[in-house]
């Protein structure tokens, strides 16, 4: 395969929107105070409350240990709480604050912008396509050979 073969694989071509699309949400969350694996974990609480460091960390793509970091930094900052105890076993079930609340709910319309602008080249059918397509291409790669 030559250099020019690469760039045009799936995988080239994935890494590539993966980055712009990295660029572009990084930009625009940096204006409410965010990194994007902060705004992942905050759409995470969002959806459901009280997930676990280690399910956060899992649905963020990131360690258990970095998701750790993100959640200090997110609790210092005063939009996501965390009691001092777990209720039950090890798990510190995490929830947004109202602050946290209302800067997802900003950032998220940011985010939102950037992805109509990322697919404003499909059509409704095509985007539904394109969706199946990326998930089972996942699930090529996430069971055994």
């Amino acid at each position: 395969m030559t250099q020019d073969d690469a760039t045009r694989t799936v995988g080239y071509q994935l890494k590539r929107v993966q980055a712009a699309l990295r660029a572009a949400m990084d930009a625009a969350l940096r204006a409410h105070g965010l990194t994007t694996p902060q705004y992942v974990c905050m759409e995470l609480l969002g959806r459901r409350p009280e997930l676990s460091n280690a399910e956060l960390a899992r649905g963020g793509f990131v360690t258990r240990q970095s998701m750790n970091v993100v959640l200090r930094n997110l609790e210092e900052a005063g939009l996501v709480s965390r009691p001092a105890t777990a209720p039950s076993g090890r798990a510190l079930p995490t929830r947004l604050t109202e602050a946290g609340e209302r800067v997802l709910e900003a950032a998220r319309a940011d985010v939102l912008a950037i992805e109509r602008r990322m697919t404003a080249g499909l059509d409704r059918a095509q985007a539904e396509v394109l969706l199946r397509q990326l998930d089972a291409m996942a699930e090529a790669l996430s069971g055994p050979e």
